[in-house]
């Protein structure tokens, strides 16, 4: 009978533990972590466009597009899924144009009640209905000289399509209540996240107001499509967050 355990079989035995301590304990080199990105670095002129950040060739060719636009008078239909930047790409428009010292009108038509957008977007004379205890300036007559932003212009009733292209074509409308013809100067950028030419198709929104908005049509990209931008916005959002908190960093590093 043996009394002492086979050397070879102990060493083996230690060998495979210190596998195992191995693998389970972090890497000690630094390279293998990822990258480090310094936060007190400016984002380079290039990387950003009116407050947008990105490198990505896709969100490149929409602000070479954005670019070209700006200092016309031209409508422009910003298309994307929601979060994709099109309000910041609106104000962009209006901020490159030569209406920059006008005002700037947001309208989100999909919070407006389908019963108020005639009075929302082209105003109300008092009497004009129950509640209507005083004049009311609408949102076009508010942007006159300036620019309009329709976000999600798809929400827009069926019944309202036909007065909000006649003010694209004729820039003039009438306030509800009142005959008086009221001609503004406007530009209208609008903005879906919404299939549009499959709406037309169903008959849900008018083609002719579709081909009058979509004069100069901009595609903004999908996080998911421009990964290569992530880093570039930790790092912006982390300097943000950390300048508003009042806290001391100096770098981040992506383990991805």
């Amino acid at each position: 009978m043996r009394l002492a355990p086979d050397l070879a079989v102990v060493e083996k035995a230690e060998e495979r533990q210190s596998r195992r301590e191995d693998q389970s304990r972090p890497a000690s080199n630094p390279s293998s972590n990822g990258k480090n990105f310094q936060l007190d670095e400016p984002l380079r002129t290039e990387h950003q466009f009116e407050g947008i950040i990105g490198c990505s060739a896709s969100l490149g060719d929409a602000f070479a597009q954005l670019k070209i636009v700006a200092p016309t008078d031209s409508t422009v239909l910003l298309l994307g899924e929601t979060g994709t930047g099109k309000e910041m790409a609106a104000r962009a428009l209006h901020n490159r144009s030569p209406r920059r010292e006008r005002t700037f009108v947001r309208v989100n038509c999909a919070a407006i009640p389908s019963g108020l957008f005639e009075s929302e977007l082209f105003g109300h004379e008092r009497g004009a209905f129950t509640s209507a205890i005083a004049r009311k300036i609408g949102r076009f007559e508010l942007a006159n000289g300036g620019t309009i932003f329709l976000d999600e212009v798809g929400d827009i009733p069926p019944e309202l399509q036909p007065k909000l292209l006649r003010v694209l074509q004729e820039q003039e409308f009438e306030r509800l209540g009142s005959p008086k013809t009221i001609r503004v100067d406007v530009r209208v950028v609008a903005a879906s996240s919404r299939d549009l030419p499959q709406m037309v198709a169903d008959r849900e929104f008018r083609a002719d107001l579709y081909y009058r908005l979509n004069v100069f049509p901009i595609r903004l990209p999908a996080l998911r499509e421009r990964l290569e931008d992530i880093p570039l916005l930790v790092r912006h959002f982390t300097a943000s967050c950390a300048a508003r908190m009042r806290k001391s960093l100096s770098t981040f590093r992506s383990t991805a």
